[in-house]
């Protein structure tokens, strides 16, 4: 009988867990934030402390599990809708290297220390960080990386071509909200931002899905 129970259990929490992770979707199995790492962690504790206890029935295995999808699917959803609410739960990436120098403020903020950055670096295929131009420290843990351009993979060595300056690009508008304080930082006002709409045909910045400032390049626009 109770072989029997524990395989009614298993099936069950089976296809609720595959039903879930669809719904929610394939961040919580990605872990790409620290949120989504822990979510996905409590939602197997659930489901495997349910089953093996004997004072649990199936009732409270799918309550439960139903429950804590619920959360993690308004949390998913929330964070496509509001900018904000995005921010709060994955964070902002944050610039470890600048223009080839490294960010000690920014290394604080991040409660790192040099041996672990060059620890990230080295597992990027980075040895040095005179290679680097710009690093990036994502809400996941990990680090992007763009090399400055005499390292990069082909080389402008290789052509003996004069070394050409890195910009990074900036994102000034994201989901239709206007980020200002890039764009003050740019340099940059609102009439600037209608002329670089209205030279791309966009009369209402709401109808952008995302655009980029880049020094070299100049804007790039994505509508919906």
């Amino acid at each position: 009988m109770k072989f029997a129970h524990l395989t009614f259990e298993l099936i069950l929490g089976f296809f609720l867990l595959f039903t879930i992770v669809k719904i929610v979707g394939r961040k919580i199995i990605n872990q790409i934030t620290p949120f989504t790492f822990i979510s996905g962690i409590v939602f197997g504790e659930l489901l495997g402390n349910a089953l093996y206890d004997q004072h649990i029935n199936a009732i409270y295995i799918v309550f439960s599990m139903c429950l804590w999808g619920l959360l993690l699917f308004i949390i998913e959803f929330l964070g496509q809708k509001v900018l904000l609410f995005r921010e709060i739960f994955e964070g902002k990436p944050i610039a470890l290297i600048k223009n080839g120098t490294i960010d000690k403020q920014a290394l604080k903020k991040a409660r790192m220390n040099l041996n672990q950055l060059q620890s990230l670096l080295r597992q990027r295929e980075t040895f040095s960080v005179r290679e680097v131009a710009f690093c990036y420290l994502e809400g996941n843990g990990s680090i992007s990386i763009l090399k400055k351009a005499k390292y990069q993979k082909t080389t402008v060595e290789d052509f003996n071509l004069p070394e050409k300056p890195i910009y990074v690009p900036v994102t000034f508008i994201r989901d239709g909200k206007v980020l200002w304080d890039e764009i003050h930082d740019l340099g940059f006002n609102e009439e600037w931002l209608r002329n670089q709409l209205q030279s791309q045909n966009i009369t209402d910045y709401k109808d952008v899905f995302l655009a980029e400032w880049q020094e070299d390049d100049g804007v790039f626009v994505q509508t919906y």
